[in-house]
């Protein structure tokens, strides 16, 4: 891939609750997949209120997380020494392999996220309280 151009307006939008196999039953715009991305993966994610991401964890996956809109609360950390924290638009926040995080949207109206993943293996998430220290 050399280069692409995506408006995000344009983008067609995912409903994950139509696949059996892939909770959390979220919208989301497959961006890395509309550009061709073919060393990482990226989403936008559409949050209502009080939904999430479940705490977990990836095996080899680092992940970025961008706030576009809205208010999350994060578990972030290992199991047993997970940190909770408050964010808004424009924090930033990652996970390395093995670690875990989740987030929860805690606003009033759509909350947004981009997130970014590396490699771009197949690598479901972990159960954090599962991983060997």
């Amino acid at each position: 891939m050399e280069y692409e151009v995506l408006d995000l307006e344009e983008a067609p939008v995912t409903d994950l609750s139509e696949m059996e196999a892939l909770p959390p039953d979220h919208d989301v715009k497959p961006v890395g997949d509309l550009l061709g991305l073919e060393e990482m993966r990226a989403t936008v994610w559409y949050f209502e209120p009080g939904e999430e991401i479940q705490y977990h964890a990836h095996s080899e996956q680092e992940e970025l997380y961008y706030v576009v809109q809205g208010e999350f609360s994060l578990k972030l950390g290992r199991s047993g020494e997970a940190e909770y924290v408050e964010v808004d638009e424009g924090a930033l926040w990652a996970a390395g392999p093995e670690i875990g995080h989740g987030h929860r949207y805690v606003g009033d109206e759509e909350g947004v996220v981009l997130s970014i993943g590396a490699p771009p293996v197949e690598d479901p998430g972990l159960d954090p309280h599962q991983l060997d220290e």
